[in-house]
């Protein structure tokens, strides 16, 4: 249960980091002084490099833990399991995709608006939604 424990307490970390990042990008992208870009570049590289990051690190090193130890040999052969890994390879992906859309501001290349940051925010709603229903409920 300990392994289990420390997966769910580094995947709120991780989930923490993927609500508000887009959140500062809408707010980065709306800024009109030097001082305040600036700010929000701090803000953004802290986050995703000191929380999100490593949030996502121990909750994919926690997780293949327990898929090592007990998991696997248990739920191997069911779908959900197997669906709620592509999940979370997909939400890797939106983890890169922050990582990228982060690196556009620190260069000031930013393209999109804060209106594209806005719709960017909810899809991690919908990925923790999927993956908290598959592992809990297991549907199939």
């Amino acid at each position: 249960m300990w392994l289990k424990a420390f997966h769910l307490i580094f995947m709120v970390t991780w989930f923490a980091g993927l609500f508000y990042l887009p959140r500062l990008f809408v707010y980065h992208a709306m800024a009109e002084d030097e001082i305040g870009r600036e700010r929000f570049k701090i803000m953004e590289r802290k986050l995703y490099f000191g929380i999100m990051t490593p949030g996502m690190l121990l909750t994919w090193l926690f997780g293949l833990w327990m898929l090592w130890d007990y998991a696997w040999d248990l739920y191997g052969a069911q779908g959900w399991l197997h669906a709620k890994l592509a999940l979370l390879g997909g939400l890797v992906l939106y983890h890169l995709a922050c990582g990228k859309w982060l690196l556009d501001f620190r260069r000031d290349r930013n393209v999109h608006s804060h209106v594209f940051y806005r719709w960017i925010n909810e899809i991690p709603v919908l990925f923790l939604i999927a993956i908290v229903i598959l592992a809990t409920v297991k549907p199939f």
